[in-house]
């Protein structure tokens, strides 16, 4: 690798802890870098995730104060988004770099759409918070279907998981980021032992990635308490309004 792709990798890094922290989506951004690096799609997918895997969690013990406790629900939570990852993860390997770079686009702009609306996404869930209260189970499968997602691809989980918490949790969105990110991470990790497991991870450049996404998650989890979500959802979008052009043109012309 030569010193632009290694800056590149780190930055990238970098910036997507801080947006995981702060908005989830770093994958609009880590994943058109790891390809940048001329990894396969899959490959730098599945790098990718490695990658930014260990960002969710360490935003999360950035603010433990707001950790939710291990109660009955929370476990089962925790296990949903584990099971959705892996069934996510083994999805991924088994297609092909020609079948799974032909939705790319489509799921970068899904992506991005759900961060252009998140924040009526937001307000849906708040209004409806009333009503789902109760509904323990019906967030339990969400949970597990926005998992599968999420070791699909990955883009947009945090945006997704925010919503479904809102609904059932009190009034307190540090919570609610703390404990997306604690089911983020559950996804991550479970996508990270399948990858390593089937060798689909390149690691000098995911360590690279690794090192940035580790400063950045940390930085994005204290900056979380004091800086608007909004800051750096409006970068992330038009980032991923981009991207979903040049791989439409990349993929599909």
């Amino acid at each position: 690798m030569d010193w632009t792709i290694i800056i590149l990798l780190f930055l990238a890094g970098l910036l997507g802890g801080i947006v995981n922290a702060l908005a989830g989506g770093a994958t609009l951004i880590t994943f058109p870098a790891m390809l940048a690096a001329g990894l396969p799609p899959v490959v730098a997918n599945a790098s990718n995730a490695v990658a930014i895997a260990p960002g969710h969690l360490v935003a999360g013990f950035a603010d433990r104060e707001k950790m939710p406790p291990m109660e009955g629900r929370i476990i089962a939570l925790l296990c949903a988004s584990i099971c959705g990852g892996v069934v996510g993860a083994l999805l991924l390997l088994a297609l092909p770099d020609r079948l799974f770079v032909l939705p790319v686009p489509a799921l970068i702009g899904f992506a991005t759409a759900l961060f252009a609306f998140a924040p009526r996404i937001g307000h849906w869930a708040e209004t409806r918070r009333g009503a789902e209260r109760t509904s323990g189970r019906r967030s339990i499968v969400v949970v597990a279907a926005a998992s599968i997602y999420g070791g699909f691809f990955g883009a947009g989980l945090g945006v997704i998981l925010t919503a479904v918490l809102s609904l059932s949790e009190p009034n307190d969105i540090r919570k609610v980021k703390v404990l997306k990110n604690v089911l983020a991470s559950c996804v991550s990790l479970a996508t990270t032992v399948i990858f390593i497991a089937q060798g689909m991870v390149r690691w000098p450049q995911t360590l690279l990635m690794l090192a940035g996404a580790l400063i950045g998650g940390y930085a994005g989890g204290a900056l979380v308490r004091v800086l608007p979500a909004d800051i750096v959802r409006w970068f992330v979008i038009v980032s991923g309004a981009i991207m979903t052009i040049a791989y439409a043109w990349r993929y599909w012309l």
